[in-house]
């Protein structure tokens, strides 16, 4: 499999990546994040279409190029197209995920085959196309050890909150970490935190030897 980095000096605000996201350039585990971000935050849409009407009009304006065998890539794509509509799925009991994610991962939250990591910490890995991929839970009011990344994590909060030294992320944020960050998430005390994260590199601990140890054994 082809490593793919996350082109971590270009990606350090939400702008740049969407427009990374429109671009292509993302990793799958990545665009998979940021569709699941605009599900939860269509708002945010609006953003996105304008980036794609200019990549559009620049596409436009491109010089053409002459499609080799057209007739029979035409006959291949026309033969691949199915006229059987897909069965209609059913509804999860708790559909917390967005489908976007739902989709990738393949089952909804309350399937979540979690593994314990830390105490009050859980974890699913989903390790892919060159990054660290993981569902995470959080117990409420649960600190995380203060580190920061050899390379970019992306984090889309699904339900709850952490807080850290950059301030609250809610539902659908997405916390945008690099080794020019160096945070302790802390989730929020009324209900666990969910995410998932996607990351291009591993973490460093930084914290004191006394607030390592007491955030390890939780």
């Amino acid at each position: 499999m082809t490593e793919r980095r996350m082109v971590h000096e270009h990606i350090d605000t939400i702008d740049a990546l969407m427009a990374h996201y429109v671009a292509g350039s993302l990793p799958e585990p990545a665009r998979v994040l940021v569709q699941s971000h605009l599900e939860m935050k269509p708002d945010n849409r609006s953003f996105v279409n304008g980036l794609e009407l200019l990549a559009g009009e620049a596409l436009e304006n491109a010089s053409g190029v002459a499609i080799t065998d057209r007739e029979q890539r035409l006959r291949a794509i026309f033969a691949s197209t199915s006229s059987i509509s897909p069965s209609p799925v059913a509804r999860p009991k708790l559909a917390l995920f967005p489908r976007a994610l739902r989709d990738f991962v393949g089952f909804e939250v309350e399937d979540v085959p979690w593994r314990k990591r830390l105490p009050g910490f859980k974890e699913y890995p989903l390790d892919m196309d060159g990054c660290e991929v993981n569902l995470m839970w959080i117990r409420p009011g649960r600190a995380l050890p203060a580190h920061t990344h050899k390379g970019m994590e992306l984090i889309l909060i699904l339900d709850g909150a952490f807080n850290d030294e950059r301030g609250r992320f809610g539902p659908g944020d997405i916390s945008i970490a690099d080794e020019t960050v160096d945070h302790r998430p802390v989730a929020e005390k009324d209900r666990p935190c969910i995410a998932f994260a996607v990351s291009d590199g591993t973490v460093r601990l930084t914290g004191s030897l006394r607030q390592m140890i007491g955030d390890l054994i939780g």
